[in-house]
């Protein structure tokens, strides 16, 4: 596809609808008939599959990718479309993303609503864009063997995600506040993580509250812009290292990437690469996509260029180097 979008097919096209019940303050599952009669208006001959957990969405994935169907339409938040594109990777068969979900950063990159019970005939109104809307090749982060849309992240927030999930209904309507509670929390009693990085050519030793390599400009739950300008198709990843061993220098570099001073900051670094293997001094905890991935002493993550395909909506072209 190499960054340019395909023409549209004469011939009906082909999906999988595959939806997560749990994600979000309220289910969605009531709601998917009206996305596949949407699909259909629109020349989609499409089918709803429900995911019980994350390895079972990878699986659907790879078997709507075997199926040759022309896209995969994510119902959930981002561990979930996380999962799909586990599923899709190195396959012609596209994503197409409906957010359903908690903090929906994917959603905020590409400039989509996301679902929820107040608003919910935006799942429909996304059904129809995406069902008309280009699709591109894009890249994906890979962290050891685990793919990654957004980030693959050490540190900090890897400990938060570890101590909060998987969480259950209840406590996602207070998502916001216990996530920063649980990040005082564990920035109360963190020293940072010592850290040796080889980034390209590039060679990097120091102690660090966060070390985050990101393929999308948003974090923090979507409401910092952390890598302002990047792009999904450039073949390249940001690694942002922010410096500290205690609690004051994690607040300093939560306000500093709220208001977008960690650009120019000097406890901050952005350090572009391709590929990059980092080692700790001890084990370190590990997220991607924010989702929990275990614990390492070593880490290898690198860039697939193009392995993706996606739908992309009208809002986020501006994503795109080469459109």
């Amino acid at each position: 596809m190499d960054g340019q979008a395909n023409g549209y097919n004469l011939f009906m096209r082909s999906a999988v609808i595959i939806y997560n019940p749990a994600a979000g303050r309220f289910s969605v599952k009531p709601f998917i008939n009206s996305v596949v009669k949407t699909l259909a208006s629109a020349g989609w001959s499409a089918e709803a599959a429900e995911t019980k957990n994350g390895p079972h969405t990878v699986e659907l994935a790879k078997q709507a990718a075997l199926e040759q169907k022309d896209a995969v339409f994510a119902v959930g938040g981002d561990g979930t479309i996380g999962n799909v594109v586990n599923g899709l990777i190195d396959s012609d068969t596209a994503l197409g993303v409906l957010p359903a979900g908690t903090a929906n950063v994917w959603s905020i990159e590409l400039g989509l609503r996301p679902f929820t019970l107040t608003n919910f005939w935006v799942l429909k109104r996304n059904a129809q864009t995406l069902a008309h809307a280009p699709c591109y090749a894009i890249d994906v982060g890979v962290c050891n063997d685990t793919t990654f849309m957004m980030w693959a992240g050490i540190g900090l927030d890897a400990l938060t995600i570890h101590a909060l999930e998987p969480r259950i209904r209840l406590e996602k309507f207070f998502a916001f506040p216990e996530f920063t509670a649980q990040t005082l929390m564990q920035a109360a009693k963190y020293n940072g993580v010592k850290l040796r990085l080889w980034a390209d050519e590039q060679e990097v030793e120091g102690q660090y509250i966060v070390a985050v390599a990101t393929n999308i400009r948003h974090y923090l739950g979507g409401l910092s812009k952390l890598s302002p300008d990047a792009c999904l198709d450039d073949n390249l990843l940001d690694l942002w290292l922010f410096s500290g061993k205690h609690l004051g220098d994690a607040l300093r570099h939560a306000y500093e990437m709220m208001t977008g001073r960690h650009i120019n900051s000097d406890v901050a670094r952005k350090i572009s690469f391709r590929s990059l293997r980092i080692e700790g001094e001890s084990p370190f905890l590990i997220q991607t996509d924010g989702e929990p991935r275990g614990s390492a002493q070593q880490v290898n993550i690198h860039i697939k260029h193009g392995a993706l395909k996606l739908l992309v909506p009208p809002r986020g072209m501006d994503l795109l180097k080469n459109k």
